[in-house]
């Protein structure tokens, strides 16, 4: 079929304006509360925030306007060998707190990143293009142990930096990406029983830091000056917000370790209350369920499976961030999606809706029908 020209108003007018206004509702969010913290936080965090914010917006338009499948054809391997630097860099030359090495620090340069928020992007894109080439055969043996090993892969490479949020998240996209593809359910049984077989082995594997983590995760008044004094401040403070909370200037529970980041909305909580925790949970599941319909009228099956690993990023770690927030999932560090403080999270989350505006806005560039190839 032949290919038609788009300009460059069309591709405007053909971004998802539904998407578009879920993130930055989300993101603007984020800057009024940590605004409103800044008499405990400081104008740093509003600063920093916000300048990231412009950098995402502009990465998302960037990336929209190019043709997702061209981008990712003309990047081929090397996708796969940036993200294996990237992790490989954190592994021996990474830095972190309470066990992890998850951060990477330039020479002079004061902010670090988070090579991992950028590998899931990797992942996500050579995961998919692995799911289309086997995607006829999907159950055979051969093609299944292939994509265990490709998903293996990225998590042995994760967890080797101590990052045990993180991991979870690559098992999370794994799953979700395989269920799209087709996998069999019997292979998900299989698995979920090998685990429960594995799981005290795996539980030993564990270093004693992410064991307690769990521990008194589940657990926190089991450690509340320790593992669990976080979880509890947070539940304390999402308490104290009722349903419209002390206002945005107002709040006196929030100011504890990290609630400026993993815990920030427990801070949206005391200061905006349930109704501000409302909005922000309208706008994720807004966003995913927009995310999942672009994913049904993909132009490409390899585009429908990138969509559906964003799907599983944004819920993993809005889940995982939320349930800790209540005091009710292990605090393993995973950030809110949008919303909590953090350059590479939100980067790497503006440039995952850049992926999917792509995906949107050349959806029609073969005539409404969708390629195999």
């Amino acid at each position: 079929m032949r290919e038609f020209s788009v300009s460059l108003k069309e591709k405007i007018r053909q971004i998802d304006y539904v998407v578009l206004f879920c993130v930055l509702g989300m993101n603007l969010l984020s800057i009024l509360t940590l605004a409103g913290a800044s008499s405990e936080f400081g104008t740093r965090f509003v600063i920093v925030q916000s300048a990231m914010s412009v950098a995402g917006i502009f990465l998302m338009f960037t990336i929209s306007y190019f043709d997702y499948d061209k981008l990712i054809k003309a990047a081929g391997i090397w996708v796969l060998v940036f993200a294996t630097i990237l992790m490989l860099a954190v592994i021996f030359f990474g830095e972190g707190i309470r066990g992890n090495r998850n951060w990477l620090y330039l020479p002079g340069i004061p902010i670090g990143i988070q090579p991992s928020e950028f590998t899931k992007i990797c992942f996500i894109i050579t995961f998919s293009q692995h799911i289309k080439r086997v995607q006829g055969e999907i159950n055979h043996i051969k093609n299944v142990l292939l994509l265990g090993i490709h998903a293996i892969f990225y998590f042995a490479l994760i967890l080797a930096t101590g990052d045990l949020g993180s991991a979870l998240v690559f098992l999370g996209i794994t799953i979700v990406m395989l269920l799209v593809g087709g996998l069999s359910m019997w292979y998900f049984i299989g698995a979920a029983a090998v685990l429960v077989i594995l799981s005290p082995f795996l539980w030993e594997a564990l270093s004693e830091t992410q064991q307690n983590r769990i521990i008194f995760g589940f657990n926190p008044e089991g450690d509340p000056l320790g593992k669990g004094f976080q979880a509890l401040c947070s539940r304390r403070a999402i308490a104290a917000g009722g349903f419209l909370g002390a206002g945005m200037f107002g709040g006196s529970q929030f100011n504890f370790s990290d609630s400026y980041s993993d815990f920030l909305f427990a801070v949206l909580a005391e200061k905006f209350g349930f109704f501000g925790c409302f909005i922000y949970i309208s706008l994720m599941a807004t966003l995913i369920i927009r995310i999942l319909w672009i994913a049904r009228i993909a132009r490409k099956d390899y585009g429908a499976y990138m969509c559906a690993g964003v799907v599983a990023v944004l819920l993993c770690q809005s889940l995982e961030n939320i349930g800790m927030c209540l005091a009710m999932l292990p605090v393993i560090g995973i950030t809110l999606p949008f919303f909590s403080y953090g350059g590479s999270s939100l980067l790497a989350s503006y440039i995952m809706i850049g992926l999917v505006q792509s995906i949107k806005s050349h959806n029609q560039k073969y005539f409404f029908e969708r390629e195999k190839s």
